[in-house]
C-alpha cells in the first residue's frame, strides 16, 4: 500500500514540475509579445513621422524622388498588418522596420546637402523628435531582446524544448539591425560635392 503512495506521489509531483515548467513558458512567451506590443507602438510613432518630414523634404529635394517612394513603401509594409504568434511574419516585420530605420537615415543625410532644408525650423524639429523616438524604439528593442532571450532560452533547454512541443510555444527571432548598409557608417561626403 506504501509503494501505491509513494508511485501516486511521484506522479503528482511529476505532474506538477512539468504544469510549473509550462506555465514559466506560457509566461516568458506573453512577455515577448508585450515587449513586441511596445515595439509596435514606437514604430507607429516613427511611422506617422514619416510622412510629414517627406511632406517638408519635398518641397526642397526635388531630385531625391526615389528615396522619398521607397520611404512610403517601407512604411506601408511596416504599418501592414502580421500575425505577433507566427515568429517568420515577426522577423519579416522586424526587417521591414529596420529597412525603414535606414532609409530615414539616408534621407536625413541626403537632407544635409540642402542648406535651405538643412536649415528649416520645422525639418529641425522633425529630426529632433525622429531621434527621440528612434531612442524609443532602441529602448523597446532591449526589452524585448531580452524577453525573447528568455524565451527561447527556456524553449531550448531540456526539458522545456519537450513542453514547448507539445503546448506549441515556438522561438521568436531577435530584433537586430538587417541592413548591411545600415551597419555602416553614413558617409555624407558624396553627398556634398
Amino acid at each position: 500500500m506504501t509503494a501505491l503512495w509513494i508511485l501516486i506521489a511521484i506522479v503528482v509531483i511529476l505532474l506538477l514540475v512539468v504544469y510549473g515548467w509550462y506555465m514559466a513558458l506560457i509566461k516568458r512567451r506573453n512577455q515577448a509579445r508585450e515587449a513586441l506590443s511596445s515595439i509596435d507602438v514606437q514604430l507607429r510613432k516613427r511611422a506617422d513621422l514619416v510622412p510629414n518630414v517627406l511632406k517638408i523634404a519635398s518641397r526642397f529635394m526635388e531630385h531625391e524622388k526615389q528615396l522619398m517612394s521607397e520611404l512610403t513603401e517601407l512604411r506601408a509594409s511596416t504599418m501592414k498588418g502580421y500575425d505577433p504568434k507566427d515568429p517568420e511574419a515577426v522577423k519579416e516585420h522586424l526587417q521591414s522596420a529596420d529597412a525603414m530605420r535606414g532609409a530615414m537615415m539616408q534621407l536625413f543625410a541626403v537632407a544635409e546637402n540642402y542648406p535651405e532644408l538643412k536649415s528649416n525650423e520645422t525639418m529641425i524639429t522633425a529630426q529632433h523628435t525622429y531621434s527621440e523616438v528612434e531612442g524609443h524604439i532602441a529602448a523597446a528593442r532591449r526589452f524585448y531582446n531580452a524577453a525573447v532571450t528568455e524565451l527561447n532560452n527556456a524553449v531550448e533547454i531540456f526539458p522545456g524544448n519537450m513542453i514547448a512541443g507539445m503546448a506549441n510555444v515556438q522561438e521568436m527571432p531577435f530584433f537586430e539591425e538587417t541592413d548591411e548598409a545600415a551597419k555602416k557608417p553614413v558617409d555624407a561626403s558624396e553627398y556634398l560635392k
